[in-house]
């Protein structure tokens, strides 16, 4: 036992003060971020939205999502990550505390635009900044100590968003996380000096840069990558709603699901990105695995009514993550030196991004229209579709490799 726990904190080794600065700074953002998992729950039963209704909402979110990706990426070429950063986290806290006092549907799909496109400009900026805290060769696991922050937020928000809906009630949540938000934003201006943020932030230069949206390669990874985003959304929108309208579970039980997804990536991705380092897996192979693990997550929610079988899945689609996100974020990190970070690291953002727009809002059109059992064996097609791709990447990356040794030879 004494042997496993050495093992796990050598996993936390070599990284950079800086890093753990922003894994903390991450880390209280998210232990605020719970109203994003309880949003359709939110909008369902305290502003009786329709299925259609949140769907849109949702649309809303992604497309704030992605014009905040775009202009964090742009931004963080021009004016720096640090000062990007730090405006984000300020401005989404103020625009938290605002964004509750909307309730009819036009004024929440505007305000949750605005709110996401604030939010989500930090998220490429994050990735130029643990970019250049960064030594080369602990990329792949400063990538994961930040997510690590993010899950074990994320586990903590959703069980405390659980308690918080049912004794204070949903207006908590939003004053909570814009609260935390600022927060975050004083600590980074305590702990990452702007000076030291300018001695650090140079733009990494190449000769020729490759604009991101030449590179073949990389866009066939993005689009692989906005699929698997768009099954992945789906453990925030319509699975939730799935767990309390076929498993009748509560708002707290939902809570402590969601949150299991959080705590097994605090346990478990560190030491398992370092083991996964050293094997023979490519970045890429590490990522489809995590794809098909994820889509083997919805088929086994068709397999029994049992109420077990939710949490089965959950523990499925969390290795799936696991092995994905870190990997798929350091390739894009490796990727992105072929030209300017901001503007590959915002295409990545926007990924995602686009997965929200369309996520979110095909899913609860899908229920509707469907059902709970035809939507999950789309999500599972969607996943063999995403699986193919990003074979044909790795295919793709192989055959440059070859190329490049070749020429050196």
């Amino acid at each position: 036992m004494k042997k496993l726990l050495l093992n796990y904190i050598d996993t936390f080794s070599g990284l950079s003060k800086e890093v753990w600065w922003l894994a903390l700074i991450t880390l209280i953002n998210r232990m605020g971020a719970m109203v994003i998992p309880f949003l359709s729950l939110y909008l369902s039963d305290d502003l009786c939205f329709s299925f259609g209704q949140i769907g849109w909402v949702m649309t809303s979110y992604g497309l704030g999502s992605l014009l905040g990706a775009w202009i964090g990426g742009k931004l963080s070429d021009q004016i720096g990550y640090y000062k990007v950063i730090l405006g984000s986290l300020i401005l989404t806290g103020i625009s938290f505390f605002i964004v509750q006092y909307f309730s009819s549907f036009w004024s929440i799909c505007i305000s949750f635009f605005v709110l996401i496109a604030i939010a989500d400009a930090a998220r490429p900026a994050f990735f130029v900044a643990l970019s250049a805290y960064s030594k080369p060769e602990n990329k792949t696991r400063s990538l994961t100590f930040i997510r690590l922050a993010i899950n074990l937020g994320f586990s903590m928000g959703p069980a405390l968003g659980g308690i918080i809906i049912a004794t204070v009630g949903y207006s908590g949540l939003f004053w909570i996380d814009g609260i935390t938000c600022i927060i975050a934003g004083f600590i980074m201006i305590k702990t990452l000096h702007p000076k030291k943020a300018r001695i650090l932030d140079k733009e990494v230069v190449v000769d020729n840069p490759t604009p991101a949206h030449s590179d073949g390669v990389y866009i066939l990874f993005l689009v692989a990558l906005t699929l698997f985003g768009f099954i992945f959304v789906q453990y925030f929108s319509t699975i939730p709603l799935y767990y309390k309208e076929v498993h009748f579970l509560s708002e707290r039980n939902i809570g402590l699901i969601l949150a299991l997804n959080g705590t097994l990536i605090f346990i478990f991705e560190m030491p398992l990105i370092a083991y996964l380092e050293s094997t023979s897996f490519s970045k890429i192979g590490s990522v489809i695995s995590g794809f098909i693990l994820t889509g083997i997550s919805f088929i086994l929610l068709l397999v029994s009514p049992w109420v077990g079988i939710v949490v089965i899945g959950m523990i499925i689609a969390t290795v799936g993550e696991m092995i994905s996100f870190p990997f798929g974020n350091a390739f894009a990190l490796d990727r992105s030196k072929r030209g300017r970070q901001g503007a590959y690291m915002g295409m990545y953002s926007m990924s995602f991004s686009l997965a929200h727009i369309f996520g979110h809002n095909s899913g609860m059109q899908f229920i509707n229209q469907y059902g709970y059992n035809n939507t999950w064996l789309l999500m599972a097609g969607i996943a063999v579709i995403g699986t193919f791709l990003l074979f044909i990447v790795k295919l793709k990356v192989n055959r440059e490799d070859t190329k490049h040794t070749l020429k050196h030879v």
